[in-house]
């Protein structure tokens, strides 16, 4: 009997994503993706977790110890609980707003700590992050792994395939701007910037200066190809806000 075929996929010395079920989001089938970090000490920090599977489980077990499950934005969150329960001594991280969106969904989740502006001192050496922060309608932490130059984001940019989507999902696809090879920021969440654009620029030249050569996105196609670049385009040609000292 063949074994199943391994889930992870590296991208990096350390990093790995793994793409989970597509789920439905008012209605929208969004596919869904775990990126998966390594820290030195063997510790794994999961970010954005998909749904738990005993596959999944063991094949992350042989990497590591399943040690941080990180909410990255208010709407991921869903399946944290589920790997809490398997992972007991697992610290469950939550984002600005994910409590209050949890709780208003019905779902119990039990955020152990809070994700700050600074990098936690549990990977502070070999994560940076930042919260990019809109209004209350979307504030994301995007995290940089410095070993493999990795950006992640969630779901800041969304880079999403057309022919998986269904016909009459497309045009409206298209007006917001996430369809590959071009997708950017989405237009409701570049709108919820509208009276934060300077911290948006700020935002976007601190991961600039972060110098990626991969972005991560939740949906859709990794920017692999110019990334600095395509950071720019996906942040529909925002200018960089660099202030001076």
């Amino acid at each position: 009997m063949a074994s199943d075929p391994a889930l992870l996929t590296p991208l990096g010395e350390d990093i790995w994503i793994v793409d989970g079920p597509t789920i439905d989001f008012y209605k929208i089938p969004f596919p869904t993706r775990m990126t998966v970090m390594r820290l030195q000490n063997g510790d794994l920090f999961l970010h954005s977790p998909i749904a738990y599977t005993p596959q999944l489980a063991a094949e992350l077990e042989a990497l590591g110890r399943i040690r941080h499950l990180v909410s990255p934005n208010w709407i991921h969150y869903a399946y944290i609980g589920t790997w809490a329960e398997h992972y007991p001594e697992a610290v469950s991280w939550a984002s600005p707003g994910v409590r209050e969106r949890a709780e208003s969904r019905n779902v119990s989740i039990a955020f152990d700590r809070d994700l700050g502006e600074a990098p936690a001192p549990d990977w502070a050496e070999e994560i940076d992050q930042l919260i990019v922060r809109g209004s209350k309608a979307h504030t994301e932490v995007v995290f940089f792994h410095k070993k493999s130059h990795t950006l992640v984001l969630t779901d800041l940019i969304e880079n999403m395939h057309g022919a998986r989507l269904p016909l009459w999902v497309r045009p409206f696809a298209w007006l917001a701007g996430i369809l590959a090879p071009n997708g950017k920021m989405p237009l409701d969440i570049w709108m919820s910037f509208a009276g934060n654009r300077d911290k948006l620029g700020a935002a976007l030249a601190r991961m600039l200066d972060w110098d990626p050569t991969i972005v991560v996105l939740a949906h859709g196609d990794i920017l692999r190809e110019n990334a600095p670049q395509r950071l720019r385009e996906g942040f529909r040609g925002l200018a960089p806000t660099r202030h001076s000292h």
